[in-house]
């Protein structure tokens, strides 16, 4: 038996969808599975994490209290210390990418990013390569193990488990040559794109970034995340947050819908793990065509607002 470190993630005091996929990845062997929880503002989660089959939930505190990716980082650390744990997952998130790197070189600890699967008793851990053409388990050594899990790469199952609750105080950390200016949180309801079900993305066809409105009230219609290609992010329409791809973010949703994007091998390594995908391009000839489920051949201008009238109740 070994004891797993969960590094759990809050958005507007709810515990984030893609945390039980992770926790679940995590079941098995009898594993002592600790959540670990950094500056929760309630305790709500706690009865969450509980039917999420987790034994121990570390209630984690720091001096500063707000978002200090250093000193979150040395809270962790710390409290893997105190409670004995060697093995730690975490989310390919933003949030991830930023404490993962920083507590496996606390530790001197190999790192995976962007597992899809992770085999806990033999240290191994599997990952895409060559632009999603290859995949490669690799074997990790030393006397810790840090992972990050891409969201959604496996199913939540449910375990109904009584957990102990640990509250933690990190101790002071050392000065950080970091300073933190200032934090802005996403809009609220919106749905993070890497843990959405449903994606509706455009790419060159959109023309303009005010054009994206019309896959924002589509999104909004069908609860979905909104994302792009790498074109209309270059073009300057979209943020980077936007960004579906191999230099993007990695998505696994039931459903993506591309709108007006060609399907390049760097975009399509992105997403060609969803269930299903469905492009709507003007372009009989366009390489996302031989590579969806479905597609509907014309204009994304006439056929997506169509769609939202349908969803928002307007009939056929």
């Amino acid at each position: 038996m070994k004891k797993i470190g969960l590094l759990i993630e809050i958005k507007d005091d709810e515990i984030k969808p893609a945390n039980y996929g992770m926790i679940t990845m995590a079941h098995g062997d009898e594993h002592q599975l600790f959540a670990l929880v950094v500056n929760a503002d309630t305790p709500a989660y706690r009865d969450a994490l509980s039917g999420s089959g987790v034994t121990d939930i570390v209630d984690i505190s720091t001096p500063q209290g707000a978002w200090h990716p250093d000193e979150w980082a040395d809270a962790v650390v710390h409290a893997m210390d105190r409670f004995g744990i060697g093995t730690l997952l975490g989310l390919t998130s933003p949030q991830g990418r930023d404490l993962l790197p920083r507590i496996a070189a606390q530790l001197d600890a190999p790192l995976v990013m962007d597992c899809l699967t992770v085999d806990l008793d033999r240290n191994v851990a599997r990952t895409t390569q060559y632009s999603g053409k290859a995949m490669a388990d690799i074997q990790l050594t030393g006397g810790h193990y840090i992972y990050g899990v891409r969201a959604n790469a496996v199913p939540p199952v449910p375990l109904l488990r009584t957990a102990g609750i640990h509250p933690f105080a990190a101790p002071e950390s050392p000065a950080s040559g970091l300073t933190v200016l200032a934090t802005r949180p996403g809009k609220a309801g919106t749905v993070d794109l890497a843990e959405a079900d449903v994606i509706i993305s455009g790419g060159r066809g959109m023309k303009s970034g005010e054009n994206f409105k019309v896959l924002h009230d589509c999104a909004r219609a069908m609860g979905a995340a909104v994302g792009a290609s790498r074109v209309a992010v270059d073009e300057g329409w979209v943020p980077y947050t936007y960004q579906v791809g191999q230099t993007g973010t990695k998505v696994n949703p039931k459903v993506y819908i591309a709108c007006g994007i060609s399907g390049s091998v760097q975009h399509f390594a992105g997403m060609k793990s969803s269930e299903m995908i469905i492009a709507v391009n003007t372009d009989p000839d366009a390489a996302i065509i031989g590579k969806c489920d479905y597609y509907i051949i014309g204009d994304l201008f006439d056929i997506i607002p169509e769609v939202t009238r349908v969803l928002e109740g307007g009939g056929r």
